[in-house]
């Protein structure tokens, strides 16, 4: 069974120990979003990693082709988000693959986070930071969303 297949079993699960008073074992790391299908109005809740970035939450999704969530940020769009047993809201948007934000989110994960290396597929040196190509080979890989949570 491939790892998107377990991850996919393993969601509701997750889920539901993110709901629920035991979420501290896993909120250190992951906050449970709750999306609008832009075309179908159909909400689904989806388990994913972030970081913060001062009052914003940064989400970088691997093996972005192969996921569909984030597809309904082109367009800046609101998003419910239930962040160490706390329900927030706030809007969603895509930060453009090649663009300095891009760039930079994408380098401060790599740095931050070493084995995410391996998850992107870079052979990321923090010492001379992205190459051209490695920036060019993530913004065809991953795509990041970037959530301004509403006070």
């Amino acid at each position: 069974m491939s790892v998107d297949a377990w991850a996919s079993r393993l969601n509701p699960l997750v889920a539901a120990v993110l709901r629920s008073p035991l979420h501290f074992l896993l909120s250190r790391g992951l906050v449970l979003l709750t999306v609008t299908g832009r075309h179908s109005g159909r909400r689904y809740a989806i388990p994913v990693g972030y970081q913060r970035d001062g009052e914003d939450l940064v989400v970088m999704v691997s093996e972005a082709k192969k996921k569909q969530w984030w597809r309904n940020y082109y367009e800046p769009a609101q998003v419910a988000v239930r962040m160490r047993g706390v329900d927030r809201t706030g809007r969603a948007e895509l930060v453009a693959p090649g663009s300095e934000e891009f760039r930079a989110l994408a380098e401060r994960t790599l740095r931050r986070v070493p084995w995410m290396r391996r998850v992107f597929r870079v052979d990321f040196d923090p010492r001379t930071g992205l190459r051209s190509d490695q920036l060019d080979f993530l913004g065809e890989e991953i795509a990041i969303a970037r959530i301004r949570l509403e006070p």
